[in-house]
């Protein structure tokens, strides 16, 4: 049961290590994506969710659409793949919300 137990706590430490070091990436480079113009005209926004996969080297390997609108993820996956992050040991993956707010015709990052 002793095994067990240390087991246990190392998978936990591991985790927690993965999860922590995810949380502290932020991004060096960050361009936000033009609204798009018929977007725009048609005051259609939302939020968009988005998963960065990002490198050791900071670059962005790839991204996954969680959640908005299609023509938005598309523009926002566009934008997030050209950031570039700080430096870690690991992969890690980031959680990204872009908000692109129709009222003002803007585009933001929560």
């Amino acid at each position: 049961m002793n095994r067990g137990l240390q087991i246990l706590a190392l998978m936990f430490a591991l985790g927690s290590s993965a999860l922590a070091e995810s949380a502290d990436r932020h991004p060096l480079k960050q361009g936000l994506p033009e609204y798009p113009a018929i977007l725009k005209k048609l005051k259609i926004g939302g939020t968009v969710k988005l998963n960065a996969l990002v490198a050791a080297d900071g670059t962005v390997k790839k991204t996954r659409v969680d959640g908005g609108n299609p023509v938005l993820a598309e523009v926002a996956s566009n934008a997030v793949r050209k950031w570039k992050y700080a430096p870690s040991s690991e992969d890690t993956n980031v959680p990204v919300e872009m908000i692109f707010d129709s009222q003002s015709a803007s585009v933001s990052v929560k």
